[in-house]
């Protein structure tokens, strides 16, 4: 399976995004985050047999925020994933992209991603 390939890729990201965070730089743990998302959803979308739009992570997080296939809760983790800073830097939402992110490839890893988007086998 690409996705369990995949895993060492996505948590080193994670991984940068813990030392960025604890060294107070939010922004690129937030840039590591999408990027983690990112590689476990292109995975993800390959094991499963669904188009990957390309190897950009914005590209694939939009492709699974506009699939209402997909769980809302999943569409609205990437939908924070895709929220832009205001001129200080700041998300317009509250949110924990983090935690957020590794809700989501957990959701992805266990099954729990209700979705009328994927193959039936």
């Amino acid at each position: 399976m690409i996705f369990e390939e995949s895993r060492a890729l996505f948590e080193a990201e994670l991984a940068k995004a813990d030392v960025a965070r604890a060294a107070g730089n939010e922004g690129m743990a937030r840039v590591c985050a999408r990027r983690a998302a990112g590689i476990a959803l292109r995975a993800f979308f390959i094991d499963h047999g669904l188009p990957v739009p390309s190897t950009s992570a914005m590209d694939i997080l939009e492709q699974l925020r506009s699939d209402p296939g997909f769980a809302p809760e999943i569409r609205a983790v990437a939908d924070h994933l895709l929220q832009r800073v205001d001129p200080e830097y700041q998300l317009p939402i509250q949110a924990d992209l983090l935690a957020e992110t590794r809700w989501l490839i957990s959701a992805l890893q266990d099954g729990t991603y209700p979705s009328s988007a994927l193959p039936r086998t």
